[in-house]
């Protein structure tokens, strides 16, 4: 299984840019994916978590600015970032959690390979 995301760049404060990640590989089901990041010199934090069902969850510092959704049936994840700011510059990462290869199989969790997101004048 791999995750490959997508859409990041450059962008002035109180733009707008959307993260896709695609989970490719055999994939039964995805309990959990989310985007975290990481800014120069700081710890990699959670910014938004989204289950199989549609539960959502968000970082005090984004929410009402990012929207984070998927289609579990394409194995994708996004996550809209409006409003941006210049302290949402960071890498970004998916991760997929309680990944099922098969129907009983034990759960793996992956990690995608980082999108660098700049919010710059």
């Amino acid at each position: 299984v791999q995750l490959q995301a997508s859409g990041g760049g450059l962008v002035q404060p109180g733009g707008s840019l959307r993260l896709s990640c695609a989970a490719s590989g055999s994939i039964f089901s995805i309990n959990v994916m989310d985007w975290y990041r990481q800014a120069p010199g700081k710890r990699r934090e959670l910014v938004a978590s989204i289950t199989s069902r549609g539960i959502t969850n968000y970082a005090d510092p984004v929410k009402g600015r990012f929207t984070i959704s998927r289609d579990n049936a394409k194995n994708m994840v996004y996550l809209q970032m409006n409003s941006l700011k210049p302290e949402d510059t960071a890498v970004y990462y998916c991760y997929a959690g309680g990944v099922r290869i098969a129907r009983f199989s034990v759960e793996y969790e992956y990690w995608g390979q980082g999108t660098l997101v700049t919010v710059s004048s």
